[in-house]
């Protein structure tokens, strides 16, 4: 497998991962009976907070891997 083709599965992944938690997020937040705007930034920030978490595991792994 090409080193571009490992990057491209590993990012679709990634974003399959982060879209996950933040469906989960949602429900769970309109299961509290959150509003949907606010469910809706749950699910945001749940999002951006896999992504974040993601991209610094990454830079932490790239940095070991020197």
């Amino acid at each position: 497998m090409s080193d571009f083709a490992t990057v491209l599965l590993g990012t679709a992944v990634a974003l399959v991962l982060a879209v996950l938690a933040a469906a989960v997020a949602g429900k769970l937040a309109r299961l509290d009976g959150a509003t949907y705007p606010a469910a809706i930034t749950r699910a945001a920030a749940a999002f951006a907070a896999v992504v974040t978490l993601l991209a610094a595991a990454t830079a932490a792994l790239a940095t070991l891997a020197r």
